[in-house]
């Protein structure tokens, strides 16, 4: 009589997966805590800041190009998941504006725009993320503008310059940054409303060509 099948060992390999997840997890909330405050430093110090040996590093990561378009590469989608659930969420053209606004704010996906542009590559998968997102974020910024909630004069390139602008607030903790980028979003949120308009902006908004020369790295 034959000898019943062996059961699969997978104890061993599930537990080394989730090492392996983990270990993933710590090295991107690592770089992004160092290279937001650094960008110039090197990978090592991500190594340091996550607790594993810079082999487990680089396994995962060949180099500080691939790290730093892993995070963005995230960032991208984080902005694309705030749009999607502001658009399903079947609220008011101002309530979903204005609540996809929030959402990237708490997010804080304009912490790696700000800081890290410039300081690689993007990727060709980068640029599609980008192309969808900004499908996306038009179309709620076209509803709000059509229901005659923001005013007319307020460009969809308007709104990386806002993000921008409150992700550089920041207080002595994450509940105080939190609170200070609320209270000056809703300042924003204010004079955004037709009403609110007493003449012409100043100047045009940024071109596309403006907003993507700063993913250009520099030297």
């Amino acid at each position: 009589m034959p000898n019943p099948p062996s059961t699969p060992r997978t104890g061993p390999l599930s537990g080394r997966k989730a090492q392996a997840n983990r270990n993933d997890e710590a090295i991107l909330r690592a770089a992004r805590e160092v290279f937001v405050a650094d960008p110039s430093a090197p990978i090592s110090a991500v190594a340091k800041e996550a607790g594993v040996g810079i082999s487990a590093l680089y396994r995962r990561y060949e180099s500080k190009e691939v790290l730093l378009q892993t995070l963005c590469a995230n960032g991208l989608a984080t902005y694309i998941e705030c749009a999607e659930t502001a658009l399903a969420s079947g609220a008011g053209p101002w309530e979903t504006f204005t609540g996809f606004v929030r959402a990237v704010i708490d997010a804080d996906v304009h912490a790696l725009t700000v800081n890290l542009a410039g300081t690689f590559t993007p990727t060709p998968a980068m640029f599609e993320q980008t192309t969808h997102a900004v499908e996306l974020a038009r179309r709620i910024l076209d509803q709000a503008r059509a229901a005659g909630v923001v005013r007319a004069d307020y460009a969809f390139n308007d709104i990386a310059m806002l993000l921008e602008q409150v992700t550089a607030v920041t207080g002595a903790s994450p509940g105080r940054t939190r609170e200070l980028r609320h209270r000056y979003l809703a300042m924003h949120f204010d004079a955004l409303r037709p009403e609110a308009a007493t003449g012409e902006m100043p100047g045009p908004p940024p071109s596309d060509e403006e907003l993507g020369a700063r993913w250009i790295p520099k030297g």
